[in-house]
């Protein structure tokens, strides 16, 4: 297995990699956004994605985003093939796209929106913090890009306040020396369904 920066020749992945996020999508039943392949193989060709292979199969992906001019970045679209979960594969790319986000864009925070309960843990090994909305980057195009989510009108009639996603935050001026203790899964799956409670009982009614 290799996990490596991806480039133009791994271009030939793109399609794959958008129809496992999608598929992903519907059997979690919650909000991933949507990338369509062009979008994926512009992050491949200017350096800013990572691409786990099995020879020549395509086993994981992660990319990175840049907003509010650099101040931010994010580690997004993290998927693993289903050949390949439950073997740890999805922390070993998360680092890795960590390291290359932190090399390649030094004073920038770098956050994440997800539900994912395992996104959650491996972002808080990393030394990010569950923080609220109001603490990551106003840039609209970012918050644009949460309209293909299943989730999106959550985040429309909270003001962008809350959402079914929880906001991380890893703060390099802080360089991890103020890094909470390790969060067990199990408070990130109580915020969760806390969540699930309050916004989705609303959708029933």
């Amino acid at each position: 297995m290799q996990i490596v920066i991806a480039n133009k020749s791994h271009i030939i992945y793109a399609e794959i990699i958008c129809k496992t996020i999608e598929d992903a999508a519907q059997v979690r039943g919650t909000g991933i956004a949507k990338r369509k392949p062009e979008y994926v193989a512009t992050k491949m060709e200017n350096g800013n994605a990572v691409i786990a292979l099995d020879g020549d199969k395509f086993a994981g992906f992660c990319y990175i985003e840049k907003w509010g001019h650099g101040k931010f970045v994010a580690n997004s679209g993290l998927i693993v093939h289903p050949d390949y979960r439950n073997i740890g594969l999805a922390k070993q790319i998360k680092q890795v796209i960590f390291k290359h986000s932190r090399t390649k864009f030094p004073e920038a925070k770098v956050f994440s929106i997800t539900t994912g309960l395992a996104v959650m843990k491996l972002n808080s090994d990393l030394g990010y913090k569950p923080v609220t909305f109001s603490e990551l980057t106003d840039d609209q195009s970012f918050w644009d890009g949460c309209q293909t989510c299943r989730n999106f009108d959550i985040l429309t009639r909270t003001e962008r306040k809350m959402c079914l996603c929880t906001g991380m935050l890893f703060d390099p001026k802080n360089n991890n020396k103020e890094a909470s203790k390790e969060v067990k899964e199990n408070v990130f799956k109580r915020l969760k369904n806390m969540k699930q409670n309050l916004f989705l009982k609303k959708d029933k009614k």
